[in-house]
C-alpha cells in the first residue's frame, strides 16, 4: 500500500469526523446575517459548546494539512498515461487499396 493511499484512506475518516462533529451542533445562529449585526461568536455557531468548536477548526487543519502532504506524495503512479485514444501499438504498414480487378467481359452473342 502507498503512502498516497494511505494519505486517502486518513482523509476520508477526518471527512466523515467532520461531518459528523458539523451535523451535531446547534444550528440556532441566524446565519450570516446574525453575525454582522449581533454579539456572536465569530468562530461557530451561537452557543456551540467549546468542544464541538474546537474539534470542527482541529479536522478542518487536520484535512488541510492532508490534502497537502498527499499532493507531496503522489508519485502518478496511478494515472493512466496511456491513451485511450491513439493506440500505442506499433502501426501496421499502410494498407493498399485494394483495386477490384475488371470483371471478364464475354463476348455477346
Amino acid at each position: 500500500m502507498s503512502t498516497f493511499s494511505i494519505f486517502l484512506v486518513l482523509i476520508t475518516i477526518v471527512c466523515f469526523l467532520l461531518v459528523v462533529v458539523i451535523m451535531v451542533q446547534n444550528p440556532k445562529g441566524g446565519g450570516l446575517s446574525s453575525s454582522l449585526g449581533g454579539s456572536t461568536q465569530i468562530g461557530g455557531v451561537q452557543k456551540t459548546s467549546d468542544f464541538l468548536d474546537k474539534s470542527t477548526w482541529t479536522l478542518a487543519t487536520i484535512l488541510i494539512a492532508l490534502i497537502l502532504l498527499s499532493t507531496l506524495s503522489f508519485t502518478g503512479t496511478l494515472s493512466d498515461t496511456d491513451s485511450k485514444i491513439i493506440d500505442n501499438t506499433e502501426a501496421a504498414a499502410p494498407a493498399t487499396p485494394i483495386q477490384d480487378a475488371p470483371a471478364a467481359t464475354t463476348p455477346a452473342k
